[in-house]
């Protein structure tokens, strides 16, 4: 950091003043197109795999509505992040919070994101080698692609594959030090998601023509499988489908326009709003009440035919190279904010090429160690990062509104922020609460 910053931007993360955000990013190199890829990108991670299964329990209309509220709530909050980022001196997520609540404030966030990004790249690594290598639960080995193409050899056990990844395909692409570098393979990753909604949607409407589709449902089942408490515990799943307020800044600081950010923003939640419904839609369509928790259960039952095992593989492999595509855009804000919790008087990241260089393969390395170490650790992390992104997405963005260091907020805008985080409470203790203690 500038030695003449205020004592405020010290409090700052990483890209604190403009100076440094113009030599860290330069403006002009991002256009709005890239920044809806990065986005749709942080938005579209492990989670949707487990829409279809949301559906299933919400119905079709409540499973639409809900959906179309998060988003609208998303947006709500994300306008209130970039409204006190226009008025105040601080240009990120944790400056923010660093002005209104102090250094308590900005540690918040930055412990909030740590935990929560952490435990999504541990989650995809997870899954790669779920994918890749086959897993065991209950007493049954899930042989992954390789295995099934290979047989089982040495090369293709999980840490020698997941090495691999991590070595040749994760290691360049987080070692690019501006986001705008990965629009391009964060609009590969979003391609793939829509490969995997063609699929889908190609086989739903193939079974429907045949007349084998499964009957789906408008509105929840009260009456025999689904209680009340139960539909909150969609809303968590839901929530972190639409999370990305931990990549606004860094996005926004790249575009030429800033105000282009809201633009940017709105058309990403629409477009995600369509794959998600897309995709909820077609594989409960499909599946039915046999719908699994990760549909990618669903494919794998459904392939005993040589067809069936080309589209088991593709939508694997599809969902895999995806993954690992969201990681870097996880992994920026995420090596943002630890740099900014270890290094606080230093440079900024990008300018410093050993710092920059040594904090990425150190977090990668961690990454992989954890990932190969506890394989189990999905639920511990799913629990954390569902908490924690109820607080960067709505929390923290309702209580800088209240707090209101600036004199911005209207009437409409504090009540606005005191519904969002009511509802967000309410809605993470019945969660947390059923999942804890299930009703029936």
């Amino acid at each position: 950091m500038k030695e003449t910053e205020s004592s405020a931007s010290d409090l700052s993360p990483l890209l604190s003043d403009a100076d440094s955000l113009e030599n860290q990013s330069p403006r002009g190199l991002a256009s709005v197109s890239g920044a809806v890829f990065n986005i749709c990108t942080t938005m579209i991670g492990a989670g949707i795999m487990s829409i279809p299964a949301t559906i299933k329990v919400l119905g079709i209309i409540p499973g639409f509505a809900v959906m179309f509220m998060i988003a609208v709530l998303v947006e709500v909050t994300v306008e209130f992040l970039l409204r006190y980022t226009q008025h105040g001196k601080s240009t990120t997520y944790a400056g923010i919070m660093a002005e209104s609540f102090g250094s308590l404030g900005s540690l918040a966030v930055q412990i909030s994101v740590m935990i929560t990004n952490l435990g999504c790249l541990i989650i995809y690594l997870i899954i790669i080698g779920d994918v890749l290598c086959g897993n065991q639960s209950g007493g049954t080995l899930h042989l992954g692609v390789l295995q099934e193409w290979f047989g089982i050899q040495w090369w293709n056990s999980r840490a020698y594959v997941i090495l691999f990844v991590v070595l040749f395909v994760m290691l360049p692409l987080v070692s690019l030090p501006h986001m705008n570098s990965l629009r391009h393979s964060s609009a590969i990753s979003i391609l793939l998601a829509v490969v995997f909604i063609a699929i889908s949607s190609a086989m739903a409407i193939y079974a429907f023509c045949k007349g084998k589709t499964q009957n789906i449902r408008l509105l929840p089942d009260f009456a025999n499988q689904v209680s009340v408490f139960d539909l909150f515990t969609t809303v968590p799943v839901l929530v972190t489908g639409f999370s990305f307020n931990v990549n606004v800044h860094p996005i926004r600081s790249e575009l030429s326009r800033p105000s282009d950010m809201r633009y940017a923003v709105t058309v990403s939640l629409a477009i995600c709003v369509a794959i998600y419904f897309s995709i909820g839609f077609f594989g409960y369509m499909l599946f039915g009440d046999s719908i699994m928790a990760d549909i990618l259960v669903n494919f794998d039952q459904n392939s005993d035919s040589a067809v069936g095992r080309l589209i088991n593989d593709t939508v694997r492999l599809s969902y895999a190279m995806h993954l690992a595509l969201v990681f870097p855009v996880i992994n920026f804000s995420l090596r943002a904010n630890i740099d900014e919790v270890l290094f606080t008087k230093k440079p900024v990241l990008a300018e410093d090429n050993s710092r920059f260089t040594i904090l990425t393969c150190v977090l990668l390395a961690i990454t992989y160690i954890i990932a190969i170490v506890l394989p189990n650790i999905w639920y511990f992390f799913q629990f954390l990062g569902s908490t924690t992104v109820v607080f960067l997405s709505f929390i923290f963005p309702g209580a800088i509104v209240l707090r209101d260091v600036h004199g911005i907020s209207t009437g409409k805008d504090k009540t606005m922020a005191i519904l969002v985080i009511m509802l967000a409470i309410l809605t993470s203790i019945i969660a947390i609460a059923t999942n804890l203690w299930p009703v029936g």
